[in-house]
């Protein structure tokens, strides 16, 4: 059971620390620096997103760059996925997507991504080229009033960081992010394609029934000097519409057991992050980083009541540091 989950995990994850080391500058006071409404919008903006939904995943192909490349088919997909609470503390939220789904008549729980906002930070963990994410300094001008959101895989390793505002146009509710770089999700990366990097920008939209999360993803190759050049754009629209026709409650079961593992698994990444100024770490095609398969199974153990929180932590911490160390 545990390899289904695990290997179901990695199929699905959008492939998928911030305490430690995107610390924002107003934490020192914690008074914000923005109007307290403003401050409080988007924090309500942010929690929004909680809940229980059903999720559908758009993913499309749209405009080719390359004469000799023809844009994909699209790709659809769906699910049923909780997104819980982690940690607020005002100017620092996170939130934890688990996937709560039916199979074979039984039920799978799949921790999926995370996604950590952080207020006028100083630093975001982002991608830089092949197996590499480093911290990233925010000039002044663009913390001000911003929020980074850095994601996570589903063994809490970096995927993407970007910063933007909320802004509030039009009766929507809108975050945009500056263009990030991001690791080729595992539904490129399996098939070996000829670009090897995404350069995105997100929004993440508040709607009547819940929220959207829109990437417009263009999709790079690097050159022989080390130039990256744009192959095809898709479009990906992750629509969370809220619902209760499912049963929340093996996911809230999963989180309650494991919870206490995972932090420890997020303070091993933030210390990894703050030890190397970023992360080296190695990604494989159909596991995202050569961490997620070993961790998952870690944590689904620890749900299984097969190991001890105390030494799946110990051993995750072992995993973590040789998967970092090694250049």
């Amino acid at each position: 059971m545990r390899a289904i989950l695990t290997a179901a995990a990695l199929l699905t994850v959008p492939v998928t620390a911030a305490q430690a080391f995107e610390t924002p500058a107003a934490a020192q006071t914690t008074v914000p620096t923005a109007p307290a409404d403003a401050f409080a919008r988007d924090r309500q903006s942010i929690l929004a997103q909680a809940g229980q939904h059903r999720v559908h995943f758009d993913m499309r192909e749209n405009v080719s760059f390359r004469s000799d490349y023809d844009p994909l088919e699209e790709k659809l997909s769906g699910g049923s996925e909780i997104v819980r609470v982690v940690y607020d503390h005002g100017d620092r939220i996170s939130l934890q997507h688990i996937l709560v789904m039916e199979h074979d008549g039984q039920v799978m729980v799949i921790k999926h991504w995370r996604q950590d906002w952080v207020y006028q930070p100083q630093t975001v963990l982002t991608y830089a080229g092949p197996n590499q994410w480093v911290l990233t300094p925010v000039p002044a001008d663009q913390r001000q009033g911003a929020w980074s959101q850095t994601v996570w895989q589903t063994d809490d390793s970096p995927r993407y960081g970007g910063v933007g505002r909320w802004t509030y146009d039009n009766g929507l509710s809108a975050w945009t992010s500056n263009p990030t770089w991001r690791p080729l999700a595992r539904r490129d990366a399996v098939r070996q394609p000829i670009y090897d990097r995404y350069l995105g920008t997100n929004r993440h939209i508040l709607t009547p029934d819940g929220w959207v999360h829109i990437q417009d993803n263009i999709k790079m190759a690097g050159q022989a000097d080390g130039t990256p050049i744009a192959i095809v754009q898709e479009d990906v629209i992750n629509t969370y519409d809220r619902s209760t026709s499912y049963s929340a409650q093996p996911g809230d079961d999963y989180w309650a057991k494991t919870q206490g593992f995972w932090a420890a698994v997020r303070d091993a990444w933030d210390a990894a992050a703050v030890a190397g100024n970023g992360v080296r770490l190695q990604q494989e095609a159909e596991t995202g980083s050569v961490t997620g398969a070993p961790l998952m199974d870690l944590g689904q153990s620890v749900a299984d009541g097969e190991i001890s929180v105390p030494e799946a932590i110990a051993k995750a911490r072992a995993l973590i540091t040789k998967a970092t160390a090694a250049r």
